[in-house]
């Protein structure tokens, strides 16, 4: 199975149908009036499609197990066609279509078999999905990505050590990386000692200039961790859900992501956000936030107009 750990949870929805084709009307009667010598073929086969559904990471290797939190099997008869629809949803880090054309197909199967006694000319066709919502294939997700193109960031490392040449940044780079992955516009990699002075001189000149800054080193509980002390008294809205996601995300990773002290929000019109300096930190920090964050210059540009 594919490497879903880095992923955030979100409401996923499917929709996927199935037709089932019957060869006399007498068939099609029988389903109607309930006198299909196996029993109600319909409320049978809906059964198992909910058992097709839960069951579908059993029999399908490469589908991760998760949490089916609605699903929903309903028909339409017309002429001899019976149409099978089967809407699953989940909030989990993967999708679940598979899981509803399992179903339709496993609810196919059912009426099938317990039709073939008294019609041998059953046919299955189109197995197919209908929609799906969530992930990278929703909507929200296509506009963030519309929005993150458009907009000009900045990496700023807060490290002592850096600064002087003693140490490499590894954490920044990981940052800067990631944000021209996301295809954002990156002007540059700014690093600095960890005094209060210079990180907000640094916020003082470059905020204007870029859309986001990212504060990387300085948010744990050192004595030369300043990096919150420095940001927050020059926020002209803090934004507390970003922070909170952060640590949410890296709480269900590793205990100790309760220490970070990071803090969010705006400088005018420019986002700013802190992250820690390690590593694996700053780039759990990203997983997290990114690209959903981006969704603040949505909300800000809808606001002007």
């Amino acid at each position: 199975m594919i490497q879903i750990t880095h992923k955030s949870n979100s409401l996923r929805k499917a929709v996927a149908q199935a037709v089932v084709r019957v060869s006399k009307e007498s068939t099609m009667e029988a389903v109607i009036q309930r006198t299909v010598p196996k029993g109600d073929v319909l409320e049978f086969a809906r059964v198992a499609g909910l058992f097709a559904v839960k069951k579908t990471s059993d029999v399908i290797p490469d589908c991760h197990p998760l949490p089916v939190e609605f699903t929903q099997v309903s028909y339409e008869l017309s002429g001899l066609e019976i149409l099978i629809s089967v809407e699953v949803h989940t909030v989990y880090k993967t999708g679940v279509e598979v899981e509803a054309m399992h179903g339709a197909s496993v609810v196919a199967l059912t009426l099938y078999d317990m039709l073939k006694p008294i019609d041998k000319s059953i046919e299955i066709s189109g197995i197919r999905l209908l929609s799906k919502t969530g992930g990278k294939s929703d909507a929200m997700k296509l506009s963030l990505e519309k929005i993150v193109r458009e907009r000009k960031a900045m990496v700023l490392v807060c490290s002592d050590s850096v600064s002087r040449g003693e140490t490499q940044d590894k954490a920044g780079a990981e940052v800067y990386a990631r944000l021209e992955s996301l295809g954002m516009q990156v002007l540059s990699l700014v690093v600095l000692p960890d005094q209060i002075i210079d990180i907000q001189d640094a916020i003082n000149k470059f905020a204007s200039q870029v859309d986001l800054m990212l504060f990387v080193g300085g948010t744990g509980l050192s004595n030369r961790d300043v990096t919150p002390e420095a940001v927050r008294p020059l926020l002209t809205r803090e934004i507390d859900g970003i922070m909170e996601t952060a640590r949410r995300y890296g709480q269900d990773r590793m205990p100790f992501a309760m220490l970070s002290r990071g803090v969010a929000g705006m400088v005018n019109d420019t986002l700013v956000i802190t992250l820690p300096g390690s590593t694996k930190g700053a780039a759990e920090t990203m997983d997290a936030l990114f690209p959903s964050v981006m969704h603040v210059f949505a909300v800000k540009d809808g606001q002007k107009h």
